[in-house]
């Protein structure tokens, strides 16, 4: 179970829970995880025939993650959701006692012609997570919060296990990488209030303290990728 009490009581009286929040997090200690100046993949995703492609990825709370990815040219629509295990429990409060196999994850779609798959990967390893952090992301601990890209395909799966190599070959980080790479997952969409999270609750004290900084530093670190409006769920 997540040790961050806001995020596990999604319908609990909003004064206590961000009461709460604000107590967690300075007890534990943890603030947003350190983008990372990154090289982008010496071998990226074959172009494709298509306009339209997706992709998974987990890296703790989907909330931050699916908030970076929102402002990310060429991405039309990312969605909050669980993968990694069985529909019958694609639920919240199942996800989080941390035995249903699945991770909070987002589904990605984008636009291959105007941001390809390694790209993405370079975003996600640089500044939606960090992928040293095994089973947790800052405040949140658990396999639900584990680092995994599920890969869509053969081509993203060798793109991925490639870019890992070459990270970890390139001391980028003071620690291995643990990603994995899963395949043959099936993505569910999470429940209505968790989608656009970030964007409908900036003064919330987790999103402020842990998500806030990476949308920043995905503006920083890569401003020929940032755009400025978000793509929400709610617009589709």
């Amino acid at each position: 179970m997540s040790t961050f009490p806001a995020r596990s009581l999604p319908r609990a009286s909003i004064a206590l829970a961000l009461l709460l929040a604000v107590t967690a997090c300075q007890r534990i200690g943890h603030s947003a995880e350190p983008a990372v100046a990154i090289p982008p993949p010496a071998t990226d995703e074959p172009m494709a025939g298509t306009d339209s492609e997706t992709a998974v990825f987990a890296g703790g709370c989907f909330w931050g993650v699916q908030g970076v990815f929102q402002h990310v040219k060429g991405v039309s629509k990312a969605v909050s959701g669980y993968a990694g295990g069985g529909s019958g429990h694609a639920h919240y409060d199942d996800v989080g006692s941390g035995r249903t196999g699945h991770a909070e994850s987002v589904q990605v779609t984008f636009d291959p012609h105007q941001v390809t798959y390694g790209q993405l990967l370079q975003v996600y390893f640089s500044v939606a997570h960090d992928p040293t952090q095994f089973n947790r992301q800052g405040p949140d601990v658990g396999s639900q919060y584990r680092s995994t890209i599920f890969a869509m395909s053969d081509a993203q799966k060798n793109v991925a296990a490639e870019y890992i190599a070459q990270l970890d070959k390139s001391g980028a980080y003071a620690r291995p990488i643990v990603t994995t790479i899963e395949t043959g997952k099936t993505f569910y969409p999470a429940e209505r209030y968790h989608q656009d999270y970030l964007t409908l609750n900036p003064t919330e004290p987790y999103i402020a303290i842990n998500d806030l900084p990476k949308v920043e530093n995905l503006k920083r670190l890569f401003p020929e990728r940032w755009r400025e409006q978000p793509v929400l769920v709610s617009a589709h």
